[in-house]
């Protein structure tokens, strides 16, 4: 075992911590709008740190560090698209989403192509989301293997198993304060890793700059090549970050249950845009700290290895926390690690749940029971737990670009057919499944057959299902009719 004894006590404090207050947040629960929207009392600043927190996992803490460690700041460039991705969203989506109460995003396309085309929409997020999750609880193998010197899953079981059950317990109130707390634990900690990690560098900053200026390119952040085939296949320019970034995050913040019901739970529009764009700022804060911890890394890595040739560089970060660190704040950043992976893994268990009971459950047409929906909306939370965690025991490749890739490929026809829904008035619900189908056909080929960066399969899904949708519609004798998503539901 790598950890002494102060390291595990401050983990062991932490998990049983962290979990005993989700808890607690059972207490007057009524029914599923407590369960799945926290009765949509949060206020928008602690669910911009949950939507940061739901975007954020162990992907993100040990696989950014390893883009910069073997590349550069290239990143940055997709963040920025995240960026503009958000403003879209606020103009053109959440103002759909304020208008009646729904608990899940699937409800829209309910109200606009019917339940068959909710239910299709509805299982594509709860596949794409399971395999994702599933992702991120396998890197939290890579942090444990690390950590304990050994490739058990033990750790990861009991992690899972602690934040299974304060989610079961205590709905979407747990994960939006829970989230609050682990997001701060893990940038103290981050922070915490930062300083401690310049003063292991003999030189500190100078000799950082020293060594990204002998590489050549450590410090790059924009590449404005613009030619082809190499804008397309890159997997990090200016053109593919910024576009490929935006819709990326049209996708994931306007489709993906797991985010869309943080903005659903906000108290009105406004707090919901407050919380969305402040989420942005964080998330540009937190992505460049990741990436020049990375750099520092291999800096740090020229005097003293880390890993041996051809080692993995997800492993970086947690190496030099287990061999680099001092006791305690050993403990503290391997607790802000599992933070993370707790805080992320409770958010898609809620939204899985909640789509689950509420796309499905209700679509067939049962008498409604508040008691008895919201005991079902516990168990599909505990189901969801033990198919995210058998997908975790599956090795994967470098997990955060794979985490982002099978996000992808799923997202750009659900972005399609959202967009088809808001824009094209004349779009019927055959055209939707036939743009939908066309739009995960093309994007299949283009993860198999071609070179494509997966940067741009957002854009390229959506792209083919709106065309495809709105030809569909129109060979189909589609009439011009006013989207019922604009309807008020009470």
């Amino acid at each position: 075992m790598r950890l002494g004894p102060l390291d595990l006590a401050i983990l062991a404090a932490y998990l049983i911590g962290i979990t005993l207050f989700g808890i607690h947040f059972r207490r007057g629960q009524q029914d599923i709008r407590d369960y799945f929207l926290g009765g949509r009392s949060a206020p928008w600043w602690a669910l911009a740190f949950s939507i940061v927190a739901t975007e954020t996992s162990t992907l993100t803490i040990i696989g950014t560090p390893a883009l910069a460690f073997s590349g550069n700041l290239g990143f940055l460039q997709l963040v920025f698209g995240y960026l503009v991705g958000r403003v879209v969203l606020t103009l053109v989506f959440l103002p759909h989403y304020f208008r009646g109460e729904f608990y899940t995003a699937y409800q829209l396309i309910e109200k606009r192509f019917g339940p068959r085309m909710k239910s299709i929409a509805a299982t594509t997020f709860l596949i794409t989301r399971a395999l994702a999750e599933g992702v991120r609880i396998a890197a939290i193998a890579k942090v444990v293997s690390v950590a304990f010197g050994t490739d058990t899953r033990l750790s990861v079981v009991l992690v899972m198993g602690l934040t299974l059950l304060y989610t079961f317990e205590g709905g979407m109130k747990a994960v939006i304060w829970t989230d609050v707390i682990q997001l701060v634990l893990y940038l103290i900690g981050s922070a915490a890793a930062f300083v401690l990690l310049l003063g292991r560098i003999p030189g500190g900053w100078a000799e950082v700059t020293q060594v990204a200026a002998a590489s050549g390119h450590k410090f790059r952040v924009f590449d404005f090549t613009f030619s082809y085939p190499r804008t397309l296949t890159q997997t990090y320019t200016f053109w593919s970050g910024l576009i490929g970034g935006t819709f990326l995050t049209m996708a994931s913040h306007g489709t993906d249950q797991s985010i869309v019901q943080r903005i659903l739970a906000a108290r009105s529009e406004l707090q919901g845009k407050m919380a969305l764009l402040a989420s942005g700022g964080i998330i540009l804060v937190q992505f460049s700290l990741f990436l020049v911890l990375g750099v520092m890394l291999y800096t740090f890595h020229q005097h003293t290895p880390l890993i041996g040739p051809g080692g993995d560089p997800d492993r970086i970060f947690p190496e030099f926390v287990v061999r680099e660190m001092p006791a305690g704040l050993k403990g503290l950043v391997l607790a802000a690690i599992a933070a993370v992976a707790m805080s992320n893994a409770s958010g898609s268990l809620n939204s899985m749940a909640a789509s689950s009971v509420v796309d499905f459950y209700r679509l067939r047409g049962r008498e409604e029971h508040p008691a008895r929906t919201l005991r079902l909306s516990r168990w599909m939370t505990l189901a969801w737990g033990f198919v995210v965690l058998g997908l975790g025991m599956v090795r994967w490749g470098p997990v955060l670009e794979t985490g982002l890739t099978i996000a992808s490929i799923t997202f750009g026809s659900l972005l399609g057919l959202f967009l088809l829904g808001f824009l094209n008035p004349r779009a019927t619900p055959n055209g939707a499944l036939a743009g939908m189908l066309a739009g995960l056909g093309v994007l299949l080929y283009a993860k198999f057959g071609t070179h494509l960066a997966w940067t741009w399969y957002v854009l390229v899904g959506a792209t083919t299902t709106f065309l495809a949708g709105s030809l569909a519609s129109l060979l189909n004798g589609g009439k011009k009719m006013q989207p019922q998503m604009n309807t008020d539901e009470h």
